[in-house]
């Protein structure tokens, strides 16, 4: 598993950057086509703004238009993919290794991908296919092979593998290892259970199709998206006195390395760039490519329109909601606390061992500390030799190792001795049945954003609102991107492709909930990162085509626009 690792990071490396890899190629293809779409759109993002509320709200609606769904349905659809774990988790990981400027990024990318975002449904729209049956299909590979000709066939042929590749990563297994470890930490079942019912929840709705998604989606997102930003709302103004250090510490962070803080090792500055736009684009997914696969299937005739009524979704996932939870974990404090905290499953493969204690050792370079490879002597669950451990960003304080017993993940103190591999690991093949990993460390993910609000709501019941926010978030995530995933193989292969599709994207929901934190989301990275590239390839060949189009729309639309 660490081998595993190592080798997806070396990969994540190069798409995005690390410390020792310069971000330039892919950090400079997503932020800049977002600027130059912004310059050759003329601002369209602020200068269309109440056009689209006025999108959204109905006022265009036209029944007798080809298409699947509403306007808002398509939207609600596209919201339904971004507005999820990326708010509640996906901004906590960037605080935890980018440090509070990593928020400012997140903000430049969403700000930005209102244009990209804007540009991509626009195409998409136009040149989508609709079928005998009615229904419409569309996204980047129909813009890519309609648009720019057959000669680029095998530019959309390779978005639509991308597209199904990520289509296992980014929507389920991340959002089934997210679930599967905030119902650990909450409830103690572990991971393998959760990942049965989540997976068997997913494959009882994805069935139905686009139309049934719509009209789940239309109802469980703005009620789960209303209820997040309430609780958030509540924790800022309660602490509003925090606010102004918590912005002073995001536009300070965005440009100066913050040092050593909590769990932010970032040494480099590129390194909160990097992280704030990784995690800007997962929240988004402006220019990833697969929103405007949702918004090809709206009823209207206007391509353009619909692309306003797109900018909506990088307005209200990332300046908003990502704002919020970002906030709320900074005014908190939380990030740089230790809380107590039960790791299970694959994700005892991330805990190092190491010879002696943690005192006057530099957290952020163990290369000269040795690592114990030995057998663990671990009595009535406390370990017993001289050792400490080490997890993602800091040391585990008051380790305890369980045995969990049953389904129903009871724990009992674990006696008798564990395997350390040569990395200073457990040896998961050596152990008879199922461990558990309890203390206090520090927090990232959901579980991050699950103390903040359990930090900040009255009563102990914070963190299961998160918790349920998360269960929400992730199901319909899950189901809209199983329908862009559908458009895919229809692309490939046709529609004989679609149920066999489901049944693997449903059986990955329950293999995500069973791997690393840190593997679930570097596989979605690599992921997005992969589907990114063709995809604004297309956008900036055919920005010309984009810019008549939008003067001609607004042209003939003044009294609406």
């Amino acid at each position: 598993m660490h081998k595993l690792q190592n080798f997806l990071d070396n990969i994540n490396a190069y798409i995005w950057g690390s410390a020792e890899v310069q971000p330039w190629f892919t950090i400079v293809l997503l932020v800049g086509t977002g600027v130059y779409l912004t310059i050759r759109l003329k601002l369209i993002q602020f200068v269309q703004f109440k056009h689209a509320f006025d999108i959204v709200r109905g006022k265009f609606d036209d029944p007798d238009d080809e298409g699947d769904v509403t306007h808002f349905q398509a939207l609600s659809t596209a919201l339904s993919a971004t507005i999820g774990i990326g708010n509640i988790a996906g901004v906590a990981t960037a605080i935890h290794w980018g440090g509070p400027g990593a928020l400012f990024w997140i903000w430049v990318t969403g700000l930005f991908g209102m244009a990209t975002k804007y540009a991509e449904i626009t195409l998409s729209h136009k040149y989508r296919i609709i079928h005998k049956d009615g229904s419409a299909s569309g996204g980047p590979m129909y813009t890519i092979l309609r648009g720019l000709g057959s000669k680029f066939k095998w530019l959309a042929i390779l978005f639509a593998i991308f597209l199904i590749i990520g289509s296992f990563n980014t929507p389920n297994m991340i959002q089934s290892n997210t679930v599967a470890s905030a119902v650990d930490r909450d409830f103690g079942i572990p991971p393998f259970a959760t990942g049965v019912v989540f997976a068997l929840l997913v494959a009882a709705v994805i069935v139905g199709g686009i139309k049934r998604l719509a009209r789940v989606t239309s109802k469980l997102v703005p009620f789960m998206t209303v209820l997040y930003v309430i609780a958030a709302l509540y924790i800022l103004v309660v602490n509003a006195d925090g606010i102004p250090a918590a912005l002073k510490a995001i536009f300070e962070g965005a440009f100066t390395p913050a040092g050593k803080i909590g769990g932010f090792f970032g040494s480099a500055w590129v390194m909160t760039l990097v992280w704030g736009v990784k995690r800007g684009l997962f929240s988004n997914e402006a220019g990833q490519g697969s929103a405007p696969i949702a918004h090809a299937a709206a009823k209207t005739k206007e391509p353009v329109r619909e692309g306003i009524l797109g900018m909506m979704g990088p307005f209200l996932d990332t300046l908003t909601i990502c704002t919020m939870t970002g906030l709320v974990i900074l005014t908190t404090g939380v990030w740089q606390e230790k809380y107590e905290n039960r790791i299970s499953g694959a994700n005892l493969a991330e805990v190092v061992f190491y010879q002696g204690t943690p005192e006057g050792v530099d957290l952020f370079n163990l290369k000269e500390q040795s690592v114990y490879s030995g057998s663990l002597d671990v009595q009535n669950g406390i370990i017993q030799n001289d050792v400490w451990l080490f997890r993602e960003m800091g040391d585990i304080g008051d380790p305890r190792v369980m045995s969990i017993k049953g389904m129903d993940g009871n724990t009992t103190p674990y006696t008798g001795m564990i395997a350390l591999d040569e990395d200073g690991m457990i040896n998961m093949d050596s152990q008879d049945g199922d461990l558990a990993l309890g203390g206090t460390m520090l927090l990232t993910g959901a579980n991050l954003t699950a103390q903040a609000f359990s930090h900040g709501l009255p009563g102990n019941w914070g963190n299961y609102f998160v918790t349920f926010a998360v269960i929400l978030f992730a199901f319909s995530t899950a189901i809209a991107w199983s329908y862009y995933g559908d458009r895919g193989v229809e692309f490939l292969i046709g529609r004989k492709g679609i149920m066999p599709y489901r049944i693997l994207f449903s059986i990955a929901i329950f293999v995500g909930a069973n791997l690393t934190i840190n593997m679930a989301w570097t596989l979605g990275d690599i992921a997005l990162g992969f589907m990114v590239i063709p995809n604004l390839i297309s956008i900036l060949l055919l920005t010309p085509l984009l810019v008549r189009m939008t003067n001609e729309y607004i042209k003939n639309h003044k009294n609406d626009t």
